[in-house]
């Protein structure tokens, strides 16, 4: 059975006017995602990563082309974003950030107590439910995070390297547990990432993106079975051709982000 399309993105371009001149960030960007599927997206530094997100968001609008998400059901979002830095509220407690989306969108306190209360489990801090952010760790806000843009029950869930400020074992452990909630909801979800050993990990499909202004250098089918573990996938011959196929496609590009950041100083 075909797996109707979620995401479009046909033809997008993005140029921000500074006061240096015109900058363009994206260059006829072209990409499908089907519903459900997890797409991880990596390319060197400053290629637009975090911009074609937050035009994916509704954050930025594209300078041309089109971005088309399919919204099947007007009583959710369209999206949710995770960003990079810590976006807890200070001045809420770990139940309150979960629910405060909900809380937005209106929705029966009965309904909002449901939903935390089942978040709170999933990500291992039911304990410290009335806990402010200042008594946590950087991991734990960072789940804090994680649940609250599910709680929200978005279409598309968009992640912008979620768990870069973490330490390794963290970092493991948050990925463990994005991946249990994702295959409980069936999300679709475009995550960025700067390590292939996670794009791996948690996707469907990798899209590589060239030097600034960034384009789709190409898309890569992630064939390995789920469930998956991550000490005996780093084993798999299948996920070693794949982390070289993607190297050898990416180092090409930071190669020549670093030539061109190279020209410009000199």
């Amino acid at each position: 059975m075909t797996v109707p399309e979620k995401i479009r993105a046909d033809g997008v371009h993005k140029v921000f006017r500074t006061r240096r001149g015109r900058i363009v960030a994206l260059k006829d960007v072209n990409f499908s995602l089907a519903e459900g599927r997890f797409l991880a997206v990596v390319g060197p530094s400053g290629c637009g990563k975090t911009t074609l997100l937050r035009i994916l968001a509704g954050l930025e609008r594209c300078s041309a082309g089109r971005v088309h998400i399919r919204h099947d059901d007007p009583a959710k979002p369209a999206t949710a974003m995770v960003f990079q830095e810590q976006s807890v509220l200070p001045w809420m407690t770990v139940r309150e950030n979960i629910g405060y989306g909900l809380r937005l969108r209106r929705a029966a306190p009965d309904h909002i107590r449901r939903v935390v209360d089942y978040y709170l489990e999933v990500i291992g801090l039911a304990d410290f439910a009335d806990a402010y952010p200042y008594q946590l760790s950087g991991g734990m806000k960072q789940r804090v995070s994680v649940a609250r843009a599910f709680a929200v029950d978005p279409e598309v869930l968009l992640m912008d390297e979620p768990f870069a400020a973490l330490d390794e074992q963290n970092k493991m452990l948050l990925q463990e547990q994005l991946l249990k909630i994702w295959e409980g909801t069936g999300k679709t979800v475009v995550y960025i990432t700067h390590s292939i050993d996670e794009a791996l990990y948690l996707s469907d499909q990798v899209l590589i993106m060239t030097a600034g202004p960034g384009t789709v250098k190409e898309v890569i089918d992630v064939n390995l079975p789920r469930p998956r573990d991550i000490g005996s996938l780093r084993r798999d011959p299948v996920f070693i051709a794949l982390f070289e196929r993607i190297w050898l496609l990416l180092r090409q590009e930071v190669l020549r982000a670093r030539q061109q950041a190279g020209d410009r100083t000199g």
